[in-house]
């Protein structure tokens, strides 16, 4: 089976996402996204502190108060950024240096398969099977990725099938060919009547004179 464009481009996010990581080093890697959730909660705690100021400058209230979370948001996440920066470099020139590159390589191998797996995931949720490529159903990692993108939508919200989350999971699920025909009254919970029954009773006899 030749190799298809889906396989090379996977393979391509996979090494430049691992290659990107062993450049910043595992411990960059993992306090990006600590900036980011902290800047996220900080956003969260602080804004009414911030909103005053805001409205000082801004006389709609709603922009005032995305102003306020934004200028928040970008306060801490630069100065986490910028700490984060001098501890990852600081480790980088120690001795645990090359270790710390390592776990950023198999770090960033790890964050590029998620990627490639989300992507394949929402493309055959837009795209029916029968308007796919050739090249695409031919993929020889497409074995691979069909399963994993089922267990990545399991972990989802799906509980509700008349809800907006329930009702991209189970199209996700068609597409990933997992995917079931429910009959509308089945989905909704009705049972479907049957073939009426004739009267099978016996006529009574009529009344003697």
């Amino acid at each position: 089976m030749p190799v298809s464009p889906l396989d090379l481009a996977v393979l391509a996010i996979v090494l430049i996402s691992a290659f990107l990581a062993s450049v910043r080093g595992f411990t960059r890697e993992v306090l990006a996204i600590v900036s980011w959730v902290a800047a996220a909660v900080a956003a969260y705690l602080l804004y009414p502190q911030a909103l005053p100021y805001a409205k000082q400058y801004i006389s709609n209230s709603t922009i005032a108060l995305i102003a306020a979370i934004a200028v928040v948001f970008l306060v801490t996440l630069i100065i986490v950024a910028l700490l984060t920066v001098k501890i990852s470099d600081f480790i980088l020139d120690s001795r645990i240096g090359p270790l710390d590159r390592s776990l950023g390589f198999l770090f960033g191998a790890a964050r590029g398969a998620l990627i490639a797996l989300v992507a394949f995931a929402f493309f055959v949720w837009l795209v029916p099977e029968k308007n796919q490529p050739v090249w695409m159903k031919d993929s020889r990692v497409r074995p691979l990725l069909e399963p994993a993108g089922e267990s990545l939508v399991g972990l989802l919200q799906c509980e509700d099938p008349a809800s907006a989350m329930g009702r991209v999971c189970a199209a996700m699920m068609k597409g990933l060919g997992k995917g079931e025909k429910v009959d509308a009254a089945d989905a909704s919970g009705a049972a479907t009547p049957g073939p009426a029954e004739p009267d099978t009773a016996a006529p009574k006899p009529a009344a003697k004179p």
